[in-house]
């Protein structure tokens, strides 16, 4: 919780007009945050607490947001009004332009809502997945943006990438990095939102490949891991749960000839068993890079009609992460 230094209070009568007031300065503040001030809260003092900006739910009189359990440090100002009579009707309330006083660990806590991330190979299910739960109440769904990746002002990385991969990796994956930072970072409008893939992946798994597999030059390499490591220290992109639908590389190569997507039609089965090998040491083994959600395993070899009842018998262990945390 920050304190503005020379912030400003304004006690404001019902007509709008200012009155005169002092404030306890910053320094005491930071010396006793916790104090409580003298001011009575009984008889006709009714303070009012203004947030600005406004939040929603948080306008109330003073005596019953202390008694909501609130942290709020405002309490130490001393208002100072000539005006001011026992008898009198007037009302004040507290304009305050210069601290935040929500109790932010409690408010997050409140508010906690959870990322659950779907990984796995090329056509292991993943969108099958997610749009078994779109129609899901207090659930958003964030696909791959893979028409974006499809078609940059015109261009197709991810079809260059898939046919040279030594010439376009890292522009694919510095785009790729980037569009899975928006999905990461975009406000939340829902308790659960359900991405496919995530940045993680793309930097655990397909650079990586990438990289191992002599397609990327080590130079490429260590630059889109300084950035990736830059992300991570700085910007919140943590998940909650990873649900890894497990294929077969084999089931892959068959439902990619199925399905007939341009760009994957040059996928090796070569390919579809490297992804396989690396997704395996890293959330299975645990060997390759750290782990830093809990793991749910979903076998994902069989056919839609027993994928869709598996994705139903595990819909509550897939929505309700924070069970999956406690080991349940």
């Amino acid at each position: 919780m920050k304190w503005v230094e020379n912030g400003k209070c304004d006690i404001l009568s019902g007509g709008g007009k200012k009155k005169k007031l002092s404030t306890v300065g910053a320094q005491r503040c930071q010396q006793d945050p916790g104090r409580r001030s003298t001011v009575s809260h009984g008889g006709r003092r009714q303070w009012r607490v203004c947030l600005h900006p406004p939040v929603e739910g948080l306008r109330c009189h003073w005596k019953t947001f202390l008694g909501q359990g609130v942290s709020i440090n405002i309490i130490v100002f001393v208002v100072v009004s000539k005006n001011w009579t026992k008898k009198s009707e007037l009302k004040l309330t507290l304009k305050i332009d210069f601290i935040s006083f929500v109790d932010k660990d409690r408010e997050n806590e409140k508010e906690k809502k959870s990322v659950v991330c779907v990984e796995g190979n090329i056509a292991s299910g993943k969108t099958t997945c997610l749009e078994f739960f779109s129609n899901t109440t207090d659930v958003e769904v964030l696909q791959e943006p893979v028409p974006r990746w499809r078609n940059v002002r015109g261009h197709n990385p991810l079809g260059l990438m898939y046919r040279d991969a030594c010439r376009w990796g890292l522009t694919l994956q510095t785009y790729v990095q980037l569009t899975m930072l928006e999905h990461h970072t975009r406000p939340q409008t829902s308790p659960v939102r359900l991405m496919e893939r995530s940045i993680h992946s793309a930097r655990y798994i397909f650079v990586e490949n990438l990289y191992r597999s002599g397609k990327m030059p080590e130079v490429d390499y260590v630059i889109l891991s300084e950035w990736f490591d830059w992300i991570v220290r700085n910007i919140d992109v943590s998940v909650d749960l990873i649900v890894y639908l497990r294929t077969t590389p084999e089931t892959c190569y068959q439902r990619l000839r199925l399905r007939c997507r341009e760009e994957e039609t040059v996928i090796p089965l070569e390919y579809l068993n490297a992804i396989h090998h690396l997704y395996e040491e890293w959330l299975i083994k645990g060997a390759l890079f750290p782990v830093t959600a809990p793991v749910l395993v979903i076998e994902a070899d069989h056919d839609m009609q027993k994928m869709l009842k598996l994705f139903e018998q595990n819909r509550d262990r897939i929505l309700t992460p924070e069970n999956q945390k406690r080991g349940s």
